[in-house]
């Protein structure tokens, strides 16, 4: 038996894991900065996010690494990265894991 090939979009959250936030040192996964992905059939991944603060600095940065990443997946063909401050972010959305690392819980 063979073993399950990984959804597009668990490939996609793996990828996620990996970007850091440049100021917490934690993954942007793992902070609940991720609200959605969505991956059409023709390829076209868009995640829907938000960032810790409105006007963070360092969101290119953070979407230059998520561009790089996903698009390491070859299912993905492209890539939009749709920003909201719709919730706002709070730390209750942090993973316990973020959490632990940041001396929070």
């Amino acid at each position: 038996m063979s073993p399950k090939k990984m959804s597009s979009e668990d490939q996609v959250r793996n990828k996620l894991k990996l970007v850091l936030d440049p100021e917490l040192g934690v993954s942007i996964l793992d902070l609940g900065l991720i609200y959605e992905i969505l991956i059409t059939e023709a390829g076209v991944c868009t995640i829907t996010m938000t960032l810790t603060t409105i006007g963070c600095p360092l969101f290119a940065q953070i979407q230059k690494e998520i561009e790089d990443r996903v698009l390491e997946i070859p299912e993905i063909e492209d890539i939009k990265i749709e920003l909201t401050f719709d919730p706002p972010w709070t730390v209750d959305q942090m993973s316990e894991e973020a959490k632990i690392q940041l001396g929070l819980d």
